[in-house]
């Protein structure tokens, strides 16, 4: 079975961890995860399915996905500078720059060209900040699943 790409919008906080944080609990109070869920639409909103938590945190949740992960942000633990399992990482400017012919782009342009993905090795994520008027707004967390 191939991976499964995932992505998020959330709120910009100036620290992305502290959005990551959010974005995971609020994700697990909605059970919008695999055992619960074992696949899931994307782009997630106000509206998508919500069955609730099934289990008593996150970790539990990760461990009874076992090997194929919970194929959602829950896989992804937190934020640093370089590619590795379970870590999101900004996106490189030079790719920014590639894809969207700036450092800062919206919202409306990530969402129309997702060619990042191509870069994402298995487990692994990343995050874009997305700019509105020319100011941090959000965060786009994007990954692919373990399995």
């Amino acid at each position: 079975m191939g991976a499964h790409p995932y992505w998020y919008v959330t709120k910009y906080t100036p620290d992305p961890d502290t959005a990551l944080q959010e974005l995971r609990q609020r994700e697990f109070r909605a059970g919008r995860y695999n055992p619960v869920m074992p696949f899931l639409n994307f782009p997630v909103g106000p509206h998508s399915p919500a069955p609730g938590a099934q289990h008593d945190s996150i970790e539990e949740a990760f461990e009874d996905a076992d090997a194929d992960g919970t194929r959602s942000i829950l896989d992804i633990q937190s934020v640093g500078d370089e590619p590795d399992f379970c870590v999101a990482c900004p996106l490189d400017d030079d790719l920014l720059q590639e894809l969207y012919g700036t450092t800062r782009p919206t919202r409306g342009m990530v969402l129309e060209n997702m060619d990042f993905f191509e870069d994402l090795e298995r487990g692994h994520g990343t995050y874009i900040t997305l700019y509105q008027d020319g100011r941090p707004d959000e965060y786009l967390f994007a990954g692919y699943s373990f399995d």
